[in-house]
């Protein structure tokens, strides 16, 4: 390896005056070890405090005054802790998303490994306790002393925590100045390697000569000598198991020198105990294999090329997926493969461990932080070919990329919402175009922009019209809830909803009830004066759930008892409004009282591994009705399920959204989708009080084109995306009028630079957001809508006055390039 004396650092700081790369010395011991991509401890600012870099470039060279350079302290990992390609790719990143270098580089590495500053404090070696009187402290100095007499060693956010009302830092800092306490800075990650037990006989060679020296009555201690001499060597929690030991037994044969231990570096291996029966590839159909045959020699080529897999539900796109990355690995690569929503993960991975087992990685954020720590190194180490995972997983750092696999890319949850807001689906186009990897794209209902791109050329696109097993597509059928009002039904269920189940139920077939609202009822309100509670952080109603007889707000958390008076006037008129999908399960439980009900949402799906529990209760038939959100409308297979019933259709239909059409036809055709997948046919209930609607209209015939054509005309009326680029500033502070301000100012300021460019009459607001108060901070926006050779003169602009203006230190400002919300 060359040597690098000079180094570009960016520092593990979330500050904006921070976002930079700063210059640092290597010495020579470090400069062979040194690389793009190394993870160094290096000292920053004025007082030289340490703190986490990660190394982006390398300089032959500097201009300024060799006097002054700071040197790396330390390399952290023995090689790269992030790729060149993956550097490469955090740079693209922020200047697509502006979002801080650091924000990137956070999305590929493993949660939790980043290395922050931690205090520990500890009793100082010549502090007495008796001389405690000659040091003149304070009540609030003797709750530090009394703590740390008790616990030894505490850290400085413990003692934030435990001492809320007391401000902690001068305190510290007296006590240390008087030397009764020393305070040390550790760098260190919130996720730790994972070590086990590995006991061995000290003697392997003559192992009866050990056991002869056991006193015959040390049966048990004789039995664990006998078990050692056959398996050689034992992980200890296997051998606990087997043998039903204690630690006391194993402590009394390691004195006697008998056996030894070691500590071995331990992998967690998330659905290791998931029973995987081996399967073989499918015969393909006609359709299947011409896809097949169309992606295959652009693997073979080495060359990227986008495809749009459009495919109904039901076609058979995972076994396309699957012989795609056979050819993958007959290449020596590797594969990502996408899915939308953690509950498919289970039902993916089952499907890929089956047909190629071990070599097959997960990483999602159900996972713990410990088991996507080692799932991460065993794919940078090379040990697995295949990766299934949730949004997060398209950073995965393989270094022989083959292809990226985007299930069901039309889905909202490939689009971050926290910073950097990234595009699953632009990322994954960066990585395939820089290893010459082929991105599938697949879908039943394909986004807007996606099927565009298709009909313009940028992407390939593939048609799969028929289902897998030859089955038509389920009918659909539409019940006008406005009807049903009038013949005195005031129901969640129609008539025809519920004969529908009630034949189902006798067949000993399934149904999926949608309703994409959780909790049992959306607000309540006072008949009589109209007062709504609401969450006081957050300006929005609170969602009533039966089970803990709470209101809570799905935004903050904040949760209180709902009130039996109205607290504005007083009157008894208190009433629960909405349905959500915990009032369905109750209302299914009344009306077929001896039927297994169960419901898949985030209220039941909170503890790890109760998606998985519920998913599997109900494909092995113990449940006969599944009740859910939109979890369970996307790519689920279960070959029993005959029957689905859409709620309401008008929850997506009615939001302040130029989606919502589409994303109103996408849910109700994806959810259809789940019926009528085995021998049975299908058959789909939707209730809606909007039927004329198009997006329901051509759901109901499963006719995407008419969809498209239909909602490919308002956008291009209204200049709205895929014929404009969107932009959403946010600013959101606690001081409103400071807020306003700010937005003000910054929408006069960088009107006047676009008008410039002469790019006019493209920023709208600044007005509040649809959600303008949440976790206790306004929130304010500012839209642009421009033309697409626009964006990158505007987003210069912006991105010049984010950084180069000053701003009130209390008011944050948020860039969405691309939204796919506007909440």
């Amino acid at each position: 390896m060359e040597k690098i004396e000079f180094v570009k650092v960016i520092i593990n700081n979330k500050s904006n005056r921070t976002d930079r790369e700063y210059t640092y010395g290597v010495s020579k011991s470090l400069q062979e070890k040194i690389c793009i991509g190394s993870r160094v401890i290096i000292p920053f600012g004025q007082g030289n405090k340490l703190i986490e870099g990660y190394v982006v470039d390398q300089v032959d060279k500097i201009d300024f005054d060799y006097s002054k350079i700071k040197y790396v302290k330390e390399i952290v990992d023995e090689k790269a802790f992030v790729s060149k390609e993956l550097i490469d790719l955090c740079r693209w990143m922020k200047e697509k998303y502006m979002c801080r270098f650091i924000d990137a580089i956070q999305c590929v590495i493993p949660t939790g490994a980043s290395l922050r500053s931690k205090k520990v404090i500890t009793l100082s070696d010549t502090f007495s306790e008796k001389e405690l009187s000659n040091y003149n402290l304070s009540s609030k100095h003797m709750k530090i002393i009394k703590l740390l007499l008790t616990r030894k060693k505490v850290t400085d956010v413990f003692l934030k925590n435990t001492f809320k009302d007391i401000d902690i830092q001068p305190l510290l800092k007296s006590l240390a100045d008087k030397k009764i306490i020393i305070i040390k800075t550790n760098l260190k990650g919130d996720v730790n390697t994972a070590f086990e037990k590995i006991i061995r006989l000290c003697n392997t060679e003559e192992p009866m000569k050990l056991i002869e020296k056991l006193s015959k009555n040390a049966k048990k201690q004789r039995e664990i000598l006998f078990y050692l001499a056959e398996h050689k060597e034992v992980i200890w929690s296997e051998l606990r198991e087997a043998m039903n030991i204690s630690t006391s037994t194993i402590n009394i044969l390691l004195k006697k020198g008998f056996i030894e231990v070691d500590l071995v570096k331990k992998r967690r291996k998330p659905y290791e105990h998931m029973q995987i029966a081996s399967t073989k590839p499918l015969t393909l159909t006609e359709e299947q294999s011409q896809a097949v045959k169309k992606i295959v020699p652009y693997i073979q080529k080495n060359e990227y090329s986008p495809f749009l897999i459009h495919g109904v539900t039901g076609s058979g796109k995972t076994e396309i997926y699957m012989q795609l990355i056979d050819t993958v690995l007959e290449q020596g690569k590797e594969a990502i493969v996408l899915v939308p929503e953690i509950a498919l993960t289970t039902q993916m991975i089952e499907r890929f461990k089956g047909r190629f087992g071990n070599i097959v990685a997960v990483l999602h954020s159900k996972l713990s932080l410990g088991e996507r720590y080692d799932e991460w190194n065993r794919i940078d180490q090379g040990e697995v070919k295949i990766v299934i995972g949730a949004r997060s997983a398209v950073f995965s750092p393989f270094h022989n990329l083959g292809i990226i696999i985007i299930d069901e890319e039309h889905e909202y949850t490939y689009k971050s919402e926290a910073n950097p807001k990234y595009h699953t689906i632009d990322v994954a186009k960066f990585r395939c175009q820089k290893n010459n990897a082929v991105l599938i794209l697949g879908s039943a209902t394909p986004s807007i922009e996606s099927y565009t791109n298709a009909l313009e050329g940028e992407y390939i696109k593939i048609k799969l019209q028929s289902r897998f097993n030859n089955n038509p597509m389920p009918h659909v059928e539409i019940v006008d809830m406005r009807k049903e009002l009038d013949k005195g039904n005031k129901s969640a269920f129609s008539e025809s909803l519920y004969k529908g189940i009630m034949n189902n139920l006798k067949k000993g077939e399934q149904t999926i009830l949608f309703l994409n609202r959780r909790g049992y009822a959306t607000f309540i309100s006072c008949r009589k004066c109209g007062y709504v509670v609401k969450c006081p952080y957050c300006e929005i109603s609170l969602t009533y759930h039966a089970s803990s007889n709470k209101a809570s707000c799905h935004y903050c958390g904040y949760t209180k008892i709902p009130p039996n008076i109205c607290p504005d006037c007083k009157s008894k008129y208190i009433k629960y409004f909405g349905v959500g999908t915990e009032k369905i399960e109750n209302l299914t439980k009344k009306y077929f009282p001896k039927v297994r009900v169960a419901r898949l949402d985030l209220d039941t799906t909170s503890k790890k591994g109760a998606m998985d529990q519920i998913i599997f209760k109900f494909r092995k038939g113990d449940i006969d009705i599944l009740i859910g959100t939109q979890m369970v409308a996307k790519g689920l297979d279960f070959p029993n399920v005959t029957l689905v019933g859409v709620i309401a259709a008008d929850v997506s239909l009615n939001l302040p959204d130029f989606r919502a059409a589409e994303k109103t036809f996408q849910l109700i055709t994806q959810v259809a989708g789940r019926a009528g997948r085995g021998n049975g046919l299908g058959r789909v209930i939707v209730q809606t009080y909007e039927p004329e609607h198009f997006s329901i209209t051509s759901a109901q015939k499963h006719d995407y084109i008419s969809f498209y054509n239909q909602e490919i005309m308002i956008r291009k009326e209204f200049m709205y995306p895929p014929y404009s680029k969107l932009i959403n500033i946010l600013f959101t502070g606690k001081n409103e009028s400071d807020l306003i301000k700010v937005a003000n100012n910054f929408a006069n300021s960088l009107k006047e630079k676009l008008l410039q460019y002469n790019i006019k009459e493209v920023v709208f607001g600044p007005h509040p957001a649809p959600l303008s108060k949440i976790k206790e901070k306004y929130r304010w926006q500012i839209i642009i809508k421009s033309k697409p050779v626009d964006q990158n003169v505007i987003k210069g602009i912006i991105n010049y006055m984010r950084l180069e203006k000053e701003y009130l230190k209390n008011i944050n400002i948020s860039m969405d390039i691309d939204p796919y919300s506007m909440l």
